[in-house]
């Protein structure tokens, strides 16, 4: 699931955000964010809720990318 890491990496983008800051709304490290971003960790359903929430987004986005 690579796709996830480089959508959520453009959502973060588009809504203005850190790293740092995006882990601050979800309570996780910045390490856990970069993680997730580069693919070596994937964040579990109840985070992709959380992120699409932070990042005023839909879960689909994240899994399937920005139409």
């Amino acid at each position: 699931m690579h796709a996830v890491g480089t959508n959520l990496k453009c959502l973060r983008i588009r809504a203005g955000l850190t790293q740092d800051a995006l882990a601050g709304m979800l309570h996780v490290t910045r390490q856990t964010v970069s993680s997730w971003e580069t693919g070596r960790t994937e964040p579990d359903l109840d985070t992709l809720l959380a992120l699409a929430g932070a990042l005023q987004s839909d879960v689909t986005e994240l899994i399937y990318g920005v139409k």
